[in-house]
């Protein structure tokens, strides 16, 4: 199959392309951008005029809630949304039931993925069995399988001797761990941030040191070990300040930050509003402004949507009683590019947030358009304006605290080896 790509604006932040270039397709990989190869006759041409041409979008937190919470969302639905999203590629962390801590559960979702020819997945093994924090898993047999990191989700360590001999061999075998920095005991029973709303509504509180206490931890360990960690959603300016600090010190640090997370603060939660019951909570003012800033200078390396698909019967609960989550994966981009514009962010820079620099985390050939390498793109209309209600996402999860949104940036095409896969 041939594929033209015509008069698109190509942005490609990874190689420092930003300009009107036409992508010429050849059996799944980029053969050409710009002047066409000789005697190139495509089979489709796609008029790219008007829209955005860029790398698949690449997503270091999607939920797919298989195996275990098939109640929840599907395989099939979710990777209907990843690519109605332009995400390609997506990271799925380990916390499903039983949890990634076995090769053969790690196979078979590959092996299911693989089959619907959509989306890329990589799965996050788990760091320890059952992910009870006590004893690690194999994780030479779980990255043999398939496993790009490995992490706890959002379970905690039984101590922190545990801890410390799963960084020391994670870094004897460069195996890179991926963590949430989150005290256990300071945030037990905590539903909200520990401010204001809270203490007005009645809810319990999550301090923002339960945040600063465990990243303090990781950092000591990251020092003594050498391991390469990655910190997943921080939520506070004084989290993305010590992170700042760690990466100037040289230390083998990234980290990322939920979509929501960029525009939400605890004023969100209104009147008890269950959608924005999120785990890390929606913060300040302040932090979510500081964590912008973090995303300005590069302190924060990526963005993610946090996809969480959560039954409509346990989002209905009461707020503290109500799952935790939010769907994300058709959002990421237009709530980047929302991002980007209100904080006068560059274009490119915005979408390396969500494409090149995931995909570096991950250490995956994803995230660039370059010739030679598989034509995963995402073709979007940036003047698009859409409603985030529940009948236009594809998630099984309706659940977004952003219901409601009119949203500009809509998906046009999306392509994975060469294929589209999803056209609107």
């Amino acid at each position: 199959m041939k594929i033209h790509i015509k008069g698109g604006r190509l942005i490609d932040p990874k190689n420092g392309v930003d300009a009107k270039k036409d992508v010429y397709i050849t059996a799944g990989r980029i053969v050409a951008i710009g002047d066409p190869p000789n005697g190139y006759v495509a089979n489709r041409v796609i008029d790219a005029a008007g829209l955005i041409v860029c790398p698949g979008l690449v997503d270091l937190a999607a939920r797919l809630r298989e195996p275990g919470f098939e109640y929840m969302a599907t395989l099939e639905s979710e990777m209907e949304a990843a690519i109605a999203g332009g995400v390609t590629s997506l990271a799925c962390p380990p916390d499903t039931d039983p949890p990634l801590d076995e090769p053969g559960l790690v196979e078979m979702l590959k092996f299911r993925a693989q089959n619907l020819n959509q989306a890329r997945v990589y799965p996050v093994g788990a760091l320890t069995q059952g992910l009870k924090g006590e004893r690690l898993t194999e994780m030479a047999e779980l990255a043999d399988a398939g496993c790009v990191a490995f992490s706890q989700a959002d379970a905690p360590f039984a101590d922190n001797q545990v801890f410390f001999h799963a960084l020391k061999y994670a870094a004897t075998f460069g195996f890179p761990v991926w963590l949430r920095a989150q005290d256990a005991a300071l945030a037990r029973q905590g539903v909200a941030h520990d401010g204001h709303v809270a203490t007005r509504l009645g809810l319990q509180g999550i301090p923002i040191c339960a945040e600063t206490v465990a990243l303090s931890t990781i950092l000591i360990l990251v020092r003594e070990t050498g391991a390469r960690v990655h910190v997943a959603r921080l939520s506070s300016a004084e989290g993305a300040d010590m992170v700042r600090q760690a990466k100037r010190q040289g230390l083998p640090i990234t980290c990322d930050i939920a979509i929501h997370h960029a525009h939400l603060t605890e004023m969100d939660i209104g009147y008890f509003d269950s959608n924005s019951h999120l785990t890390p909570p929606l913060r300040s003012q302040r932090d979510r402004d500081a964590l912008r800033a973090a995303l300005a200078d590069g302190t924060v390396d990526a963005i993610c949507s946090d996809h969480t698909p959560v039954d409509e019967d346990v989002k209905q609960l009461p707020f503290a009683q109500a799952e935790p989550g939010a769907t994300g994966l058709e959002l990421l981009l237009p709530l980047t590019l929302k991002w980007a514009e209100e904080s006068k962010a560059r274009l490119p820079h915005a979408l390396a947030t969500i494409t090149s620099e995931p995909a570096r985390v991950l250490k995956i050939d994803a995230g660039h358009l370059t010739p030679g390498h598989a034509a995963d793109i995402c073709i979007f209309d940036p003047e698009r304006y859409w409603k985030v209600e529940a009948g236009a996402l594809r998630s099984q999860g309706k659940n977004t605290p952003f219901l409601g949104l009119e949203l500009k940036g809509r998906v046009r095409y999306t392509l994975v080896d060469g294929q589209v896969v999803y056209e609107f």
